[in-house]
Parts: C-alpha cells; sequence; structure tokens
C-alpha cells in the first residue's frame, strides 16, 4: 500500500473510532433529550435544556457526521468545545485524571480538524 493511501486511512481510523467512541457518551445523553429529561448540569449559564442540546450536538449529532467524513472541520468544532467544557469548566476544580478523557477527547478532534477528513470520505466525494 501506498504512503498517501495508509495516510489516509489512518485519517479515516483516526476519524471513526474515536467518534464512535464519543457516541457512548452522547447516545445517553440523546435519549434523555428526547424522553423529555432535561434535568442537566448548566455550567454556563445557558439554562438546561440548551446545555443538553449543545452536549448532544457535540457528543452525538456531530460525531456521526465525522465518522461519515461529511463537513469534518465543521462537525468538530461542536465537539472540540463541548470537550472544552468538560475539562475546563465542568472538571476544573478535579484533577487531572478526571480531565484527562476530554482533554484526549479534544487533541484527537483538533487533529481532525487541522488534518481533514482524508479521501475516505463524504467531504471528499
Amino acid at each position: 500500500m501506498k504512503r498517501s493511501a495508509l495516510n489516509h486511512l489512518a485519517l479515516a481510523i483516526l476519524r471513526i473510532v474515536p467518534s464512535a467512541f464519543m457516541l457512548t457518551h452522547g447516545i445517553p445523553k440523546f435519549k434523555k433529550l428526547i424522553s423529555g429529561n432535561i434535568e442537566f448540569i448548566n455550567p454556563l449559564g445557558l439554562g438546561e435544556a440548551p446545555t443538553l442540546f449543545l452536549a448532544v450536538l457535540g457528543e452525538f449529532v456531530c460525531p456521526i457526521l465525522i465518522i461519515l467524513g461529511f463537513k469534518t472541520k465543521w462537525a468538530t468544532l461542536p465537539t472540540m468545545a463541548t470537550m472544552a467544557a468538560a475539562a475546563f469548566i465542568v472538571h476544573a476544580p478535579d484533577p487531572f485524571a478526571k480531565k484527562e478523557l476530554a482533554l484526549l477527547y479534544l487533541t484527537i478532534f483538533l487533529v481532525i480538524f487541522l488534518l481533514g477528513p482524508g479521501k475516505y470520505s463524504i467531504d471528499r466525494k
């Protein structure tokens, strides 16, 4: 396999696997939202419903778009914002170990934003 093909395969793996993992956080929030149970943390003071909606956008809707490679760079922005809020606001007083997962996701989605989705994506078709 040529180096270029390997790079594009690596980009697809980098895009798909962390986004699929992110869905494990987003699906419960999506279920919570559609059930009408909007009880949720409100660290930015926007209200529970808007905050839950933004979390669902960042952890459920956008990861699906990233998996597909559709509007990938745009889709990483809400996901990065959600992870930044989790790490630097929600878990600000917590030890590093509690922030680590959010920071790891933030870093991965930043790399996806910088490199793009690669040729194995809807964006490249």
